[in-house]
């Protein structure tokens, strides 16, 4: 296959609107946050031009809805060592990226447990009209006992979860799909604005949801924001082979992406009759460059030192929900089983290549990165990596984990984007207006 041929690369910013992301005790790395304050605009600004610089499709914030509070019992751990705590409401900083950028999406981990179809489709449609079509939506049903502590809520069964989701989804897409093309008038010689019989008013009584009622906006430029997954489950990977237009999965070597591939696109072809190629694998990887491999090394070493051995435990606690503080630290992971996240639990079990591996260094390992695979070199380093999971992994592109901002990304963005585009393996522009348009480059 000569370079022509082979796909581009499709890039996301991975973070959280918060003092620290995914790589655990980056707020007191000495290059984390220079001269920057996370709650303020312009932190906000500097890193949305930073990733439209590096011709990013979008920043992709994850969420938590409450503080961890499974290991001991307790979140105090998690707010002692700032796991992920505090964090801000993510669609609130949604105005502030998209004014500062002209291309640049973004994507919005929120949560389907405690709000209803009719005011998630409401501020979704609002956002996409702000960003002028910019808006993608990570789907997600809280899965940690915090969160439904925190909302004075009965944690729902796993087994039932994806059937009200399912339902949840279907309220949503008769919403969307309400106004017809041509519903506005605007007509101000007669002074009628809109078609009535042109806008459906959304009868449903599900299971689950009930609504009555038409959707108060007009369609937005995307029409629906992008849908984005990250289900790992089988039956996680079912709604994501049925709804997403992309999906993001961690997975830590080539051999575990390539089976995830194959798998979603067995799903995609075999039992939802969509056409392959159609959905985007976005893996995750963190990466670490400089200029030379030996201080690549120094600068990784320097990010595993920040990582808190108790806020590590509180972490996986939290993910899995499972306290980790009641088993011995060498005991083996593979042979716990866990109650929550269960596809993120796998890039565990595997982060060795399927040796044993102890709770301690699952621990550590999860600290740094979710168990994303980490390339640490100089640019091209990173680059041969990136293309190795590319075309042996099946990936279309890759989350890039946060480690100290915004200079994990400006530093990506000098050094590794101008290498893929030397190989042809990264735009040089952008050629669409709205994220779908930008996403759905090959």
């Amino acid at each position: 296959m000569t370079t022509t041929e082979k796909r581009k690369a499709h890039l996301l910013g991975f973070i959280q609107h918060g003092v620290n992301s995914h790589a655990t005790g980056m707020w007191r790395h000495p290059k984390d946050k220079v001269g920057w304050d996370f709650s303020t605009p312009e932190y906000w600004q500097h890193m949305a031009r930073t990733m439209e610089r590096g011709l990013f499709d979008a920043m992709f914030i994850a969420d938590e809805l409450a503080p961890y509070n499974t290991y001991e019992d307790s979140s105090d751990a998690v707010v002692k060592w700032a796991v992920q705590c505090p964090t801000h409401e993510p669609s609130t900083i949604v105005p502030i990226i998209t004014a500062a950028t002209k291309h640049l999406g973004v994507g919005l981990t929120l949560s389907t447990a405690f709000e209803h179809p009719y005011s998630m489709c409401r501020r979704l449609s609002s956002l996409d009209h702000l960003s002028s079509g910019r808006i993608a939506w990570n789907i997600v049903s809280s899965y940690s006992k915090s969160e439904w502590d925190a909302y004075g809520q009965a944690m729902t069964e796993r087994t039932g979860r994806y059937e009200r989701l399912e339902e949840y989804m279907e309220v949503c897409y008769k919403l969307w799909d309400s106004w017809e093309p041509d519903a506005i008038v605007a007509d101000k010689a007669s002074g009628i604005y809109a078609d009535p019989s042109k806008i459906k008013v959304v009868h449903h009584e599900g299971k689950y949801y009930k609504c009555d009622g038409r959707h108060f906006c007009a369609p937005s430029p995307q029409g629906r924001p992008v849908l984005w997954q990250a289900g790992s489950s089988g039956q996680g990977r079912d709604f994501a082979a049925k709804h997403a237009e992309a999906i993001f999965a961690v997975h830590p070597n080539v051999d575990r992406m390539k089976q995830y591939a194959s798998d979603l696109t067995e799903r995609l072809a075999g039992t939802y009759n969509r056409a392959p190629g159609s959905v985007k694998l976005i893996y995750g990887l963190q990466t670490v460059v400089a200029e030379t491999r030996s201080e690549a090394q120094d600068k990784y070493e320097r990010i595993r030192s920040c990582i808190p051995p108790e806020g590590a435990m509180a972490w996986i606690s939290g993910h899995f929900g499972l306290d980790f503080s009641k088993f011995p630290e060498d005991a083996i992971v593979q042979n716990i089983e866990v109650p929550g996240i269960q596809g993120l639990f796998e890039s565990i079990i595997y982060a060795k290549g399927g040796a044993p591996v102890t709770v301690k260094e699952a621990a550590m390992i999860y600290a740094q990165g979710m168990g994303m695979p980490v390339a640490v070199g100089t640019a091209s380093d990173i680059a041969d990596q990136m293309e190795h999971y590319m075309d042996d992994g099946g990936a279309d592109g890759f989350m890039l984990a946060a480690t100290y901002t915004p200079g994990c990304f400006e530093e990506f963005t000098d050094l590794v984007v101008p290498e893929l585009q030397r190989r042809g393996r990264f735009r040089t522009e952008y050629t669409g207006s709205t994220l779908r348009e930008n996403l759905l480059q090959s």
